[in-house]
């Protein structure tokens, strides 16, 4: 598994760098859309309905106001919008670093 070495809030982005050396550089508004909550995602009952979750939205404009790490596996990143519940795991944000290339 990846793991940050430094997390930087850099423009409208979040710069990673992993421990292989690699750089990542997600949007703001990327990251806000891909958020792995279940106020974003909903959530499946053992049926597999889905119940809650967000409608599809613009997160332009969108800024990430702070973040943490969470033990030694994700970031729990802060929006300006009021979001702060999405655990983004190390395996989901270098997933978006490779799509934001």
């Amino acid at each position: 598994m990846q793991t940050p070495t430094d997390i930087q809030l850099i423009g409208t982005e979040v710069a990673i760098r992993w421990d292989d050396g690699r750089e990542s550089f997600i949007s703001f508004a990327t990251l806000r859309a891909a958020s792995p909550s279940a106020q974003v995602r909903g959530e499946r009952d053992i049926f597999g309905h889905q119940y809650g979750g967000e409608a599809p939205q613009n997160h332009v404009g969108v800024e990430v106001t702070g973040w943490e790490r969470i033990g030694n596996y994700a970031i729990r990143f802060e929006f300006s919008d009021g979001h702060r519940t999405g655990l983004y795991s190390y395996e989901l944000l270098a997933e978006l670093g490779e799509l934001s290339r």
